[in-house]
Formats: C-alpha cells, structure tokens, sequence
C-alpha cells in the first residue's frame, strides 16, 4: 500500500492499491478536527478563525480518505499559509487593544511560524505533495493546535478578564 497523506494525530491515511479495473472508492474513517472544549477560547473572533482552519484540514483529510489528497495539498497549504497571516494580525490586534502584557513572546511565534508556512506552501508549490512536504505540513498544524491550546486560550482570558 501507499500513503497518500502522512499520520494525522498517530492516524495513517492509506490509499488502496490501485488494480486495473477499480471500484469505487470508499471513504476510509478520519479523526475530524473541531474545537473542542479545550481548544475553545470563548472569543469568538478567534473561535471563528480557528475553525476555518478545522474545515480546511478536515477537507484535506477527506481527500485523502478518498486518495485526493495530493490534489488537494497545494490549495490547502496556500489556504492554511494566508489564513494564519489574516489570523496571527487580528489577534495581534487584540492584543495591542487589550495590552496584552505577552504581546512580544506572541508576536514572535507568529513572525516564526508565518515564514515556515510561507516555507513549507511554496515547497509544495514547488514539488507537490512528496510525502516530506506533507509530513511537514501535518508537523506545523500541529504545532498551530498546541499554540490554540495554550497561547489562545492565554490571550482570551485574558480580554475576558479585562474587558
């Protein structure tokens, strides 16, 4: 067998082999990403953005299931890339609203992970869907999650309490 997409949360996604005359494609069952108690923030702006992120992954994750995914990696990366630029600025407008006393440390991660994304669309853009550029996709929205979990859950309670 060969993997269309990489492991998803320890989730491999496989495609079945391809045969000279093939059925239908079924579609193979996929842990779906959505905000869960703890990634939700309680602010909504953010809450909203965060699951335009979910729809898209969760769209990836469906082709894949049904051996699109590589058809659909370079439309996704480009998404996910312009989405946490779009993101990352309004919540660091709320930031500088709310004076956000970790504004510097947020920012940071933001400029860091804007270049890897920006990095990691334009290496698809460049080669496709190898299974390198779709390991590190999956490793950055990972890393997108943990950041939601903490760091977003940080900042809106903090507006809460200061609002």
């Amino acid at each position: 067998m060969q993997e269309d997409c990489p492991p998803i949360r320890g989730i491999p996604f496989v495609a079945p082999p391809q045969q000279e005359n093939p059925l239908p494609r079924t579609s193979i069952s996929t842990k779906r990403y959505s905000l869960t108690p703890e990634l939700v923030t309680g602010n909504e702006l953010i809450d909203s953005e965060h699951t335009q992120l979910f729809e898209a992954i969760n769209a990836l994750l469906d082709a894949c299931a049904s051996g699109r995914g590589r058809d659909s990696l370079r439309d996704t990366a480009e998404f996910l890339s312009d989405y946490v630029a779009k993101h990352f600025g309004d919540e660091e407008q709320l930031q500088k609203q709310y004076h956000y006393p970790h504004y510097d440390a947020h920012r940071t991660f933001h400029v860091n992970y804007k270049k890897q994304i920006r990095d990691a669309a334009d290496a698809i853009k460049r080669a496709g869907g190898t299974m390198e550029n779709l390991q590190r996709l999956n490793q950055l929205v990972n890393v997108l999650i943990n950041h939601i979990r903490r760091e977003d859950k940080r900042l809106a309670s903090f507006i809460r309490e200061n609002t």
